[in-house]
């Protein structure tokens, strides 16, 4: 039986939809609008090529015309102008048919294609998005330890076979490689600049030639501390391109360094050497990601990938299903509702099927057209702000806007048996590229004194949430309700409900969230001093 009292409440679902805002990166929603707009781009492309074949069918007819004509002519010049009449026609041509076929090629059939793309170019991405997009497939290749051959391939655990998928270019790999080293990580850097060398090798052709990919590559290298390697790459360079300037310069320095070095090495005793290659094993060990400033990102990437779970046989065979009437509520004494023990400490319940298809079409119909960028509290500023530890977008919906809205509001208070009159208003998140909300807390006097979290969705291939403190992880279902408490009876804050939104790997995660404050559960929750309770 679930105690009433104060919980943090997560419902999930997935649906795809489509919304407004820039960000597109940040809600995979949204981006389902700009396939229709390329679609219609395609259209218009396809009118355009059809005007132009159309003008130059009409060119090579005029021109096969007059060059059997014109053969004929020059055959006997005079004996051909001797007849009036093409004498007359030929006076015609040159005056007005070859002024009217200069038109024709002079006229612009663009204009309709070109109208369109820049009415439709206002709604496109911008660099920030790309960029956005970019750093969220290298969030996802760190996250769910993903090789940079399975990303380009696209053959990513959970990918529906029946979906198409276009493999990545040199060109899509290059640009990764770029946007990582614009951040001076090198580290990813170097395994997408390879991964453009190694498709490049393979025989795909490509824009991008080979001395730049081999230009970055060995840099990117060196700044990792590996000389050896940054020279042999850039010899490589040298051998396709012996006048490249950099190149020259960095092979004199490469050489002059790894000289000095073996210098050094060959002096040296015993001792100097094997603290020489100590030093080259912690060189090498600290080589990869860049240094982090979540302290637990380890723990939560591991949770993410489902390892790491801290759930022993004995507490687990505490752990039931059963049906709940809530404590004998009315309505769930005629019909009771499927519970399902997901962790111990803190206490984590899933309610399966509270939502159904059709209150999610609402919910997601509702929320669509106001989807903006989430934000989080900056606690140096007091305001809100966007960040790029919560890549999503949101909406605020009130239970009088629809019945639907009212009627969740009011299923949360009847499982809850918490007074939702004094809780926040219905927030729904749709999940971008990678789409995540790193570790936090959802109580604290800076945002809400007493929350409870709703969350929808039902996602092939990550999206987790996770409780790093305890090693929890729960996994999004389609149309369930999670609940836990974020505050001990006492008031004060459970610290072991610190929890995350796992990146999406494939799949579009819608969320819902509903905060319930603490002011207003006085009698439906008693304090109590001791924090057990």
């Amino acid at each position: 039986m679930v105690p009433r009292g104060v919980w943090c409440v997560l419902l999930t679902c997935l649906f795809y939809t489509s919304s407004a805002d820039k960000d597109f990166f940040t809600s995979i929603g949204q981006m389902t609008d700009l396939l229709y707009t390329e679609k219609d781009l395609v259209t218009s492309l396809k009118d355009y090529i059809r005007a132009e074949e159309s003008k130059l069918e009409q060119v090579k007819t005029w021109a096969q015309k007059l060059d059997v004509l014109s053969a004929t002519a020059t055959q006997d010049p005079e004996g051909f102008l001797g007849h009036p009449v093409n004498a007359f026609k030929l006076m015609k041509r040159l005056n007005t048919e070859w002024g009217e076929l200069e038109s024709l090629v002079l006229k612009d059939m663009s204009d309709g294609f070109i109208s369109n793309l820049t009415i439709q170019r206002q709604h496109f991405p911008n660099d920030d998005d790309q960029t956005g997009a970019a750093k969220a497939l290298m969030r996802l290749q760190d996250t769910y330890r993903l090789d940079t051959q399975t990303i380009s391939t696209g053959e990513l655990p959970g990918t529906n076979t029946d979906v198409t998928m276009s493999p990545m270019t040199v060109e899509d790999c290059f640009e990764l490689g770029k946007i990582a080293y614009s951040d001076a990580d090198y580290y990813h850097t170097e395994l997408w600049m390879e991964q453009a060398l190694k498709q490049l090798d393979g025989g795909e052709e490509s824009t991008v030639d080979m001395v730049t990919i081999l230009d970055y590559l060995s840099y990117s290298i060196y700044q990792q501390g590996e000389l050896e390697r940054a020279l042999d790459y850039t010899k490589r360079l040298l051998k396709l391109d012996s006048a490249h300037q950099r190149a020259n310069g960095n092979l004199k320095y490469f050489e002059y360094q790894l000289a000095k070095q073996k210098k050094v090495e060959a002096e040296e005793g015993l001792k100097e050497k094997e603290e020489r290659e100590r030093e080259k094993r912690e060189v090498s060990e600290k080589k990869g990601r860049p240094a982090d400033y979540l302290p637990e990102r380890r723990k939560y990437e591991q949770l993410c990938r489902g390892e790491g779970i801290k759930m022993t046989p004995r507490r687990q065979s505490r752990m039931f299903c059963r049906y709940s009437d809530n404590n004998r509520h009315p309505l769930y004494m005629l019909g009771p509702v499927k519970q399902e023990d997901e962790w111990d400490r803190p206490r984590i319940i899933r309610y399966h099927d509270i939502l159904s298809n059709s209150e999610i079409e609402k919910v997601k119909e509702l929320a669509k057209p106001r989807l903006r960028r989430a934000t989080v509290h900056d606690p140096q500023t007091g305001k809100l702000t966007t960040a790029h530890y919560r890549v999503s977008k949101s909406a605020w919906l009130t239970a009088y806007e629809d019945p639907v809205v009212d009627k969740i509001n009011q299923r949360i208070e009847d499982i809850t048996g918490l007074n939702v009159k004094t809780a926040e208003e219905l927030q729904v998140a749709n999940y971008g590229v990678g789409g995540q909300y790193e570790p936090h807390f959802d109580f604290g006097p800076f945002v809400f004194t007493l929350s409870s979290l709703l969350q929808m969705s039902d996602v092939p291939s990550g999206g987790a949430t996770v409780f790093t403190d305890v090693g929890a992880a729960v996994w999004p279902k389609k149309g369930s309700a999670v609940f836990w408490y974020n505050l001990f009876a006492s008031g004060e804050g459970d610290y072991s409900t610190r929890h995350a939104a796992c990146p999406v790997l494939v799949g579009n995660k819608w969320v819902s969230n509903k905060w319930i404050h603490e002011r207003g559960q006085e009698f439906r929750r008693r304090c109590t001093l001791d924090e057990s309770d």
